[in-house]
């Protein structure tokens, strides 16, 4: 007898192909008379598949007496309630590692677009203003003083990238760690000395808006912002008054409060680069992704050690 998981939310069309091979798979994302089907099917559904930027309302969990796992496809779990999990003996897994590397890349990508002013390269040429004048002057990314906050394994990738660049590193997060760069308690103090402030932090509630108008500050007018974590951990709104006031100097973004919308200011302004949350969003990575997602599934309705369990 086939196994019922509920999807919340679109995922690549591989993964939603290797779904349909081995599951009943129900759209959650697509019917329009969720409560009707949750009337007659609930009892059914044993998985959800979901992302990490959707996770699950707790009040959709409890509506599934017989789940037993949360298969993420992403790594961030800050929107499922995990001590529902717990209590109700259902587990949660996500896909950690496979994601790391293309994070770690599309961080540096942001530096170096924003330093170097290649958006607004690119549309000067495109315009056809290069004949009438120079763009004007970037900055340079190598030997700058470079802060991460959040040196899990996304942060200590970042910073071995920008080893390469003769950066100066130094970090923030919960302790200290046996790495030879600097440690800062306080991401106040982090921000007052470094040009480039990395969020790579998880998102949770100690996390949300961590970077407000006070750290912004001490960023410094000469300060460039990248965040490729989680929109939560930015107040966009302080953000915004820091960028248009010239409290600090760039922002480069991968992520968003209230994704995939994004405010009209920020998209508005030269010295902002954004992406739509992109930084896993490689073929390869997409692709063991999926597998970490199927492999999850498997071995909980096997009996098997889930291979990347949260819960």
């Amino acid at each position: 007898m086939s196994i019922d998981i509920l999807q919340l939310c679109p995922v690549m069309p591989a993964l939603e192909a290797d779904l349909a091979k081995r599951y009943t798979v129900h759209r959650w994302f697509e019917m329009k008379d969720q409560p009707g089907f949750l009337k007659f099917h609930a009892d059914k559904i044993r998985g959800v598949v979901t992302g990490g930027h959707v996770g699950i309302p707790t009040e959709l969990a409890v509506q599934l007496p017989n789940l037993e796992i949360i298969s993420i496809n992403g790594v961030g779990y800050d929107k499922i309630d995990l001590n529902e999990a717990r209590k109700r003996g259902y587990r949660v897994a996500n896909t950690p590692d496979v994601l790391t590397a293309d994070v770690a890349d599309l961080a540096l990508g942001l530096i170096i677009a924003l330093a170097r002013q290649l958006v607004l390269a690119d549309n000067h040429v495109r315009a056809g203003n290069w004949p009438k004048g120079e763009l004007g002057l970037g900055h340079r990314v190598s030997g700058r003083r470079y802060g991460i906050f959040g040196l899990g394994r996304i942060g200590q990738a970042i910073a071995k990238r920008l080893e390469a660049f003769d950066a100066k590193i130094a970090y923030s997060g919960r302790r200290k760690l046996d790495v030879p760069y600097t440690f800062y308690p306080d991401i106040n103090e982090l921000a007052a000395n470094c040009d480039v402030l990395v969020i790579a932090a998880a998102a949770s509630a100690e996390t949300k808006h961590v970077v407000n108008a006070d750290v912004l500050k001490a960023l410094g007018p000469n300060g460039s912002l990248i965040n490729i974590a989680r929109g939560s951990l930015v107040d966009e709104v302080a953000l915004i008054a820091a960028l248009q006031g010239g409290t600090i100097s760039r922002a480069g973004l991968d992520v968003f409060e209230d994704e995939p919308r994004v405010p009209d200011a920020l998209w508005a302004m030269k010295n902002v680069v954004v992406s739509p949350h992109i930084a896993s969003a490689t073929h390869e990575t997409r692709r063991a992704m999926a597998d970490l997602v199927l492999a999850n599934l498997e071995a909980q309705f096997s009996g098997k050690p889930l291979p990347a369990a949260v819960v």
